[in-house]
């Protein structure tokens, strides 16, 4: 029924136990206890390493009609609401939270990012939102509003914005990796610097425990600089865990790492030189087919 979130409700799904904290987002935020956090009048929606709680902020006075409006079979779990001037935060909880650092499960993570956009267009939310902080529902500040106890899967929550034809399409993941928000900062940092982080591979010449530390240290100072790139950035946590995921993966895992430096180093001039002919050769046929066309366009006005 709906109605103002219980402790026991909220809490449930609330999973942070050290998180960001603030009465007053202008002032900045800060890192805090559970139960202190509650306190305050925004807190952060996630922990730093995975995220069950899909948040849309929608910043218009009808924002809670734009929320709960033709979704009578996956409405939001909370709408939180600022009786000042209408904007709100909608609230989807997840039935498995989403990890946003360990190298495998990379794909779920840019999965989510595609439905936490399907959901901000079907409410024509801010698309700036980066997702970290949100209206605490249990504060008085706010008008929050409870409407259902339900988890979701990402799958349903597609399903149903696929049919109403919010869903963005395939290419967005690519064209948003230029300026991305929420999830897709994650995406982002982590899809750049592993593709950085293959070619520093050559610059560790054996791989002893000091070239193992090497590409850490090498890896942690190129996902910093990525994510102070950003106005918003990750906080510091998820970030190193980002870069400690991609260490991981590069030096218990992949070949380029297990076959050293000389191989790898082998096995890319290969592939690229590979590459060059195969660019070259589709090179030349469009080369000839041009001119081929420029031939017979001459001759037809010969004949003519």
């Amino acid at each position: 029924m709906p109605g103002r979130p219980s402790s026991g409700q909220w809490e449930q799904l609330w999973l942070p136990l050290w998180p960001y904290a603030s009465d007053e987002l202008w002032r900045g935020i800060y890192r805090t206890g559970r139960s202190e956090a509650l306190t305050r009048r925004y807190i952060q929606a996630n922990p730093d390493v995975l995220s069950n709680l899909l948040v849309v902020d929608i910043d218009h006075p009808d924002a809670f009609l734009r929320a709960v409006n033709e979704r009578g079979g996956w409405p939001p779990n909370a709408v939180v609401e600022n009786r000042a001037n209408g904007h709100a935060h909608a609230v989807w909880a997840l039935a498995e939270p989403v990890t946003r650092t360990e190298y495998a499960r990379r794909k779920p993570l840019a999965y989510a990012a595609a439905v936490v956009e399907g959901l901000r267009r079907s409410v024509d939310g801010d698309a700036a939102y980066s997702g970290l902080m949100t209206k605490n529902p249990r504060h008085d500040s706010w008008d929050a509003t409870w409407l259902t106890d339900r988890l979701y899967s990402l799958s349903e929550l597609e399903d149903r914005l696929r049919d109403a034809g919010d869903m963005p399409p395939p290419g967005w993941a690519r064209i948003r990796r230029a300026n991305p928000v929420g999830l897709g900062r994650n995406c982002a940092i982590f899809e750049t610097a592993r593709h950085w982080a293959y070619r520093r591979v050559r610059d560790c010449p054996d791989r002893t425990p000091a070239s193992v530390e090497h590409l850490r240290r090498l890896i942690t100072a190129e996902v910093a600089d990525l994510n102070a790139g950003y106005s918003e950035p990750l906080p510091a946590s998820e970030a190193a865990a980002i870069a400690a995921s991609i260490h991981r993966w590069i030096t218990t895992k992949s070949r380029m790492w297990a076959d050293g430096a000389t191989t790898y180093e082998a096995t890319l001039i290969a592939i690229q030189s590979a590459r060059g002919r195969k660019g070259g050769l589709a090179s030349g046929h469009a080369r000839r087919a041009i001119w081929q066309q420029i031939l017979d366009a001459e001759s037809e006005g010969n004949i003519r």
